[in-house]
């Protein structure tokens, strides 16, 4: 079993002068998922290398048990360090495709012509596919075979718009995963804000928030077996 995961490589916060990137627990949780069940891990960004880590994931208040595995684990470190380019991976190497979240995707996966063309080609090979948090905006122009939205019509989630109100970032993200899966005609659902919140619509797996980072990963594993 071979899982892909794609981070991103943007750390800018919009205009704030604060940096964003990645959210530490959305890639631990779902890494440590995925090696637990045996299978071999591929990390990926569009520039290759570090992938930036949003700072305010590695606060005290947002640690986990996987958060501390990781910074105890330096092969993992190394791997993370060390991801290979987006544009050198094809599906046809992997078994499914996992997105960790943070803000960073809404800029540069979101709008990448090589991601949009890695998740294209993992839906038409009737593969999983699965993303947390803010990750799932990286689906706002992935078509299905028919040219229409991928998930036009599909059961999908994503970071709420009520969640970025909480973290008072409404007005610096460059869309609302909310309502653009609304707009582009998906049936978006939601849960309790901050809450662990799975979908699942065949085998696109999507998760609301950081909670729920861990529920997508095993949904991907329990379709694999």
């Amino acid at each position: 079993m071979k899982v892909l995961m794609v981070l991103t490589s943007h750390s800018e916060l919009g205009n704030t002068g604060n940096k964003t990137g990645f959210w530490l627990e959305e890639f631990a949780a779902p890494y440590y998922a995925f090696k637990d069940a045996g299978a071999e891990v591929v990390l990926v960004s569009p520039a290759g290398g570090q992938p930036p880590l949003d700072p305010k994931s590695d606060l005290a208040d947002f640690q986990t048990e996987m958060t501390y595995r990781f910074k105890a684990d330096p092969a993992a470190q190394y791997a993370l360090a060390h991801t290979l380019k987006l544009d050198t991976v094809r599906q046809e190497e992997f078994d499914t495709l996992f997105y960790p979240g943070g803000h960073g995707p809404l800029w540069d996966l979101a709008e990448s012509a090589d991601s949009i063309a890695l998740i294209e080609a993992f839906e038409r090979a009737d593969k999983p596919i699965g993303f947390v948090c803010h990750a799932p905006g990286v689906l706002r122009h992935v078509k299905a075979a028919s040219g229409e939205a991928l998930i036009k019509g599909r059961r999908v989630t994503g970071f709420t718009n009520g969640e970025e109100a909480d973290v008072a970032l409404t007005d610096i993200v460059p869309f609302l995963i909310e309502d653009e899966f609304i707009a582009l005609g998906a049936d978006y659902q939601k849960g309790p804000n901050w809450a662990p919140f799975i979908v699942e619509d065949g085998k696109l797996i999507t998760g609301q928030n950081p909670a729920s980072s861990e529920g997508v990963a095993k949904a991907l594993l329990a379709i694999l077996r």
